[in-house]
């Protein structure tokens, strides 16, 4: 089948196309979560545009753009909506995973269905286990070549609007962790849209369940090799998700701002002709404001410094970053929350009314945040300013 290649955007093209598919986004946001509509056409359009494709290495034919330009695409794309800025999350990130893992081939394959717009999802994280890296899903050999893979996942974001699905599973019943990458449509592979989270409704955060799906050799890569030494993958997942909640704490105090200027009414108190003006609102404003500011740079330092981890990669320059990331989640999971919540308080009683949908702000910002605890960005930042200690190596830091 003759696949029609994406375009190949630069830097500049990609944070203007994702500026201006964030306003057009931003236009449906409010009714999408209420009717819960996932956004279908919404994907594809993204996928047609080129932006899905733009951390493909050169060598493979993408335009290998920086994480700074990445983790700027997801803030601005998730200033319009956070759902369609969450849904490739697992998109550039195992997209990332093969460019690290991946062998040359497998990547001609894979890379090649990315610059034909095709997406990935990921089936990593289960219900039920001891903690979040605790994996039960198996590939077991089933002759030469060929595995047959089993398991159940949740909170599998993207997995049901994808075209391939990434699945983390055991290589054998005890052995290494691997990448089984699954085409959406293989037999065995079911996709339950069974997400009912109170924020982020539209991002088909359901399950998969996988049974007796055949993989051959040629689609599998490792990933527990990738923590075997120096390495910025878990950064990279991670200041996404931040650019996420940065997005979200912009997009907050940008509707709040635009309801205070043309439908709050001011406080008698106040004396003054419009709510914009009363000195109470723009203070609360400024508080908010500085708050998102500081965490927007925190975002783009982060960014900076994986990208400058990746020119040099030594245990060094990757505790760097992932300090650097660790203080970028804290600040955003912050912005986000306060923003979400504080818009209120400075739009007033009108701007509870349900049909407005003021409160998604909020909904998404406290759903999304819980993703990694705060808290434990936090405690690693602490205990490198106290003795030195870096954070560890794994893919949530």
């Amino acid at each position: 089948m003759t696949q029609v290649l994406a375009p190949v955007l630069g830097a500049a093209d990609a944070v203007a196309a994702a500026a201006g598919f964030a306003a057009r986004f931003a236009a449906g946001a409010a009714d999408r979560d209420a009717a819960r509509t996932l956004p279908h056409a919404e994907l594809d359009e993204l996928s047609g545009s080129g932006l899905l494709a733009i951390t493909v290495p050169a060598r493979h034919g993408g335009a290998g753009l920086p994480v700074e330009v990445v983790a700027e695409v997801i803030r601005l794309l998730s200033t319009g909506d956070p759902n369609i800025g969450q849904i490739p999350h697992s998109h550039f990130a195992y997209v990332n995973h093969l460019r690290l893992q991946g062998t040359d081939a497998q990547q001609r394959h894979l890379f090649g269905e990315v610059l034909a717009g095709r997406r990935f999802g990921n089936a990593q994280s289960e219900a039920g286990t001891k903690h979040v890296r605790d994996i039960r899903t198996t590939l077991t050999a089933a002759g030469p070549g060929r595995w047959r893979l089993n398991g159940r996942k949740f909170y599998a974001t993207g997995a049901l609007l994808a075209h391939r699905v990434p699945v983390l599973a055991h290589l054998g019943p005890d052995g290494p962790l691997h990448v089984a990458w699954v085409d959406r449509h293989a037999g065995g592979l079911e996709v339950i849209d069974d997400w009912n989270g109170l924020g982020q409704r539209t991002t088909a955060s359901g399950s998969v369940v996988l049974h007796d799906v055949e993989v051959p050799d040629e689609l599998i890569t490792p990933y527990a090799a990738t923590f075997d030494g120096p390495q910025t993958y878990g950064a990279f997942a991670q200041v996404l998700h931040a650019a996420i909640d940065a997005g979200i704490a912009r997009a907050a105090i940008t509707e709040a701002a635009r309801f205070v200027r043309e439908r709050s009414r001011p406080y008698p108190d106040a004396q003054v002709e419009r709510a914009a003006d009363d000195p109470l609102v723009v203070q609360a404003f400024g508080e908010i404001e500085l708050t998102v500011r500081a965490a927007e740079a925190l975002l783009a330092e982060a960014a900076r410094a994986i990208d400058r981890a990746d020119a040099d990669l030594t245990a060094a320059t990757a505790a760097t970053a992932s300090l650097a990331v660790a203080a970028a989640r804290a600040a955003t999971a912050k912005a986000a929350v306060e923003a979400g919540s504080r818009l209120f308080e400075v739009a007033g009683t009108r701007s509870a009314a349900a049909g407005l949908g003021l409160d998604r702000h909020w909904r998404n910002a406290r759903t999304h945040t819980l993703h990694d605890p705060a808290a434990w960005k936090i405690q690693h930042l602490g205990r490198w300013a106290v003795d030195g200690t870096p954070p560890p190596n794994h893919g949530q830091v």
